[in-house]
């Protein structure tokens, strides 16, 4: 060890080894910090840490009963972790899953030297374009949710497989008040409608703003813990509004769903990261 050694405080001696471990600890507690930060939960993690560092205090100056009364408010504060914050840490391992799947299928992609193939992309986005817009004069109700592969199959099996070409008269269809469709969402995966009336899961962000509905929420609670892209067409204002990554815009023109979803095609099936429209 003595040639891994980078210098010393006082007795302390600190090694290359030390340095990497205090950064990956530092890295996981600020992605946890993001994750959890303008919840409940980080009032509760705040809590938590108070406690265990009391705990140890009192323990250090030998305060028999009390250190053994916050021991036991720690350990079941450890229990109550996996309880309280199953959300936060199921929303945690997808990240982590999701990244480790992108970079292995970027490598697959570079390793094969060839690229993700949508026929008709821009043909299939004029369809959806001409449904929005009629959905929008017509103030239909709609949500839309735009997947790959890797992640689709996690909520499209709460729908109807449908696995047809995409059409705005197909997408007319399904989300006409009439049609026993028209509730939940529609998956669209590369070229095809996966499914529809799927269920999403609802958002529990509290900053979210009061006048979302429940469609709105549902296309944020999706894009929090997968790779989607959501677009919705609201039922009582007519307005389109897209979300991702857990966040959402709203009031954008037809000319601004265009150029997302365009970007969204080079970001999925050409492994180019796009920027955001503003």
């Amino acid at each position: 060890m003595n040639e891994q050694l980078l210098f010393k405080i006082g007795f302390l001696d600190v090694t290359f080894w030390d340095i990497l471990d205090i950064l990956i600890v530092g890295f996981l507690i600020y992605q946890i910090y993001k994750l959890l930060k303008g919840s409940l939960a980080f009032n509760i993690v705040v809590g938590l840490a108070f406690l265990f560092i009391a705990s140890n205090l009192v323990e250090y100056l030998q305060m028999g009963m009390l250190s053994t009364i916050l021991g036991g408010f720690v350990s079941l504060g450890l229990i109550a972790l996996l309880i309280v914050f199953q959300p936060e840490a199921r929303r945690f391992l997808i990240v982590v899953g999701r990244g480790t799947l992108a970079g292995r299928e970027n490598f697959i992609r570079r390793l094969i030297g060839r690229e993700w193939e949508v026929e008709d992309n821009d043909a299939n986005i004029q369809s959806i374009l001409r449904a929005i817009q009629r959905f929008a004069q017509d103030k239909t109700g709609a949500l839309i949710i735009f997947s790959r592969d890797a992640n689709v199959e996690s909520f499209a099996n709460s729908g109807v497989s449908l696995n047809a070409d995409i059409s705005s008269q197909l997408l007319e269809s399904i989300f006409n008040k009439e049609s026993p469709l028209h509730d939940g969402a529609v998956v669209i995966n590369g070229n095809k409608i996966h499914a529809a009336s799927c269920i999403l899961p609802v958002s529990d962000n509290p900053n979210l703003p009061d006048w979302l509905g429940l469609r709105h929420r549902a296309a944020v609670g999706v894009t929090e813990t997968t790779e989607v892209l959501a677009l919705i067409v609201s039922e009582e204002r007519g307005k389109f509004s897209i979300a991702r990554n857990g966040k959402i815009s709203s009031n954008l023109s037809l000319k601004q769903v265009e150029n997302r979803l365009k970007k969204l095609h080079v970001e999925f099936y050409e492994g180019a990261k796009a920027d955001e429209d503003t």
